[in-house]
């Protein structure tokens, strides 16, 4: 298999994964948000940990991570804007709400469009400004007949955009930046636990085995699309994988209607298609620039 093949099936197995992963948030109903996110924190950094020895064969260079302290403080930022979007995720998750989740996944890249014209200051196409206006209408409608904007899709979409914006910024190897981003929540981590059990008394570790697995579990079983997704970023086009990240929704929104019975009434089925509408107007766009490219390239001078 050569690398864009190894590649395509990195990223492609990623986005599986993770569009499976209402299935194993099934078995966690009652789930202590609070912990389990905890716990995954904590369950990270040894993962994480594995994951350099093996990529690396060796420790991680420390000297180097101390030397960059402005990577490290852009490490921090990251990894906890991206609690904030798993939160919502987990909540959703264990909340029977695994569309919300779905709508997020799917308004995320067009969020991810929105910061990059106003925060980076990138040029604004015609597919990308249909986009953002069709999701803004979607979203908008959904306001209107609900009386509430769908938090929980906003949250997940707008933390994880903001996530990816601050690991661009990030000067680390990407497995050093894997340990990094749960080593520097640890300690919070470890501290809120602590303090939980000391002010409340009750943990996770007073339910039973299966369930506290499962809270362990909740840490390789996100950790392992990630090293996926790390290792294809490296070796297969960016736009391939722009491509397949609306696996993970697909996957989700499927789970939802079909296997876990959520309701899907007019109003949000009016909300996904302004939504799929607008990403159809941003692929295809994309997809004719790039092919446009191909053309002029292959040209002989």
């Amino acid at each position: 298999m050569n690398n864009s093949r190894y590649g395509n099936f990195m990223a492609a197995l990623s986005f599986v994964i993770w569009g499976l992963l209402p299935i194993y948030y099934r078995y966690l109903p009652n789930a202590a948000m609070d912990e389990l996110l905890a716990l995954r924190i904590i369950g990270s950094v040894p993962v994480g940990l594995l994951l350099v020895l093996m990529m690396t064969r060796h420790w991680p260079n420390w000297a180097e991570i101390w030397q960059d302290k402005k990577s490290l403080g852009y490490a921090f930022v990251a990894s906890s804007l991206m609690c904030i979007s798993w939160v919502a995720f987990t909540w959703a998750l264990t909340n029977h709400r695994v569309i919300d989740a779905s709508l997020g996944f799917f308004i995320g890249p067009l969020i991810s469009v929105a910061l990059g014209v106003f925060v980076l200051g990138d040029k604004l196409s015609k597919g990308k400004f249909l986009g953002i206006l069709l999701a803004a209408i979607g979203v908008l409608y959904q306001v209107i007949h609900y009386g509430e904007l769908p938090m929980v899709a906003l949250t997940m979409g707008l933390f994880f955009s903001l996530y990816g914006l601050f690991k661009k910024k990030i000067n680390y190897s990407w497995s050093t930046t894997l340990f990094i981003e749960a080593f520097v929540l640890m300690p919070f981590a470890c501290g809120y636990l602590f303090v939980k059990q000391w002010t409340v008394g009750e943990l996770a570790s007073t339910v039973d085995a299966a369930t506290f697995m499962l809270y362990l579990g909740s840490a390789p079983v996100t950790i392992l699309p990630l090293i996926f997704y790390s290792i294809a970023i490296r070796i297969t086009s960016l736009s391939t994988v722009g491509l397949m990240q609306y696996i993970e929704p697909s996957l989700q929104f499927v789970l939802a209607v079909v296997f876990f019975g959520e309701l899907f009434d007019g109003v949000k089925a009016v909300t996904f298609a302004f939504i799929w509408v607008g990403l159809l107007f941003t692929v295809v766009e994309g997809v004719a620039i790039r092919a446009k490219r191909k053309k002029l390239t292959s040209q002989p001078i």
